[in-house]
């Protein structure tokens, strides 16, 4: 998505006339590392492309299948020093209710073990 040009110009545009609460970044967890280079190019396309003075960048991560990776949150701790915003939200399954919020303190314990 953040290769093509004409969906992140309307993506961008879309940012500056809503003004929306909250804009999120939603990548796949299995991808590791490559995930880091998505959302910098996306902030970056964000950022070139927007029409107000001020780019509006996301404010959050939303990471799916994080069911899958076990114990390996790397790339997420990167994707969060990187772009200085929260991983809020992680997907655990096929449906909205399987939205959940990141519960850092169980990881911790996790990889703690």
């Amino acid at each position: 998505m953040q290769d093509n040009e004409p969906l992140m110009r309307a993506l961008s545009k879309l940012i500056n006339l809503n003004k929306p609460d909250l804009v999120l970044f939603v990548g796949e967890a299995l991808v590791g590392n490559d995930a880091v280079d998505q959302l910098n190019k996306f902030n970056q396309k964000l950022a070139d492309l927007s029409t107000v003075p001020t780019a509006r960048l996301i404010d959050g991560i939303l990471l799916t299948k994080f069911d899958t990776i076990d114990d390996k949150v790397g790339a997420a701790l990167s994707m969060v020093y990187i772009s200085g915003s929260p991983v809020m939200f992680v997907g655990c399954g096929q449906s909205y209710t399987d939205l959940k919020k990141l519960n850092v303190k169980s990881i911790v314990k996790t990889l703690l073990k």
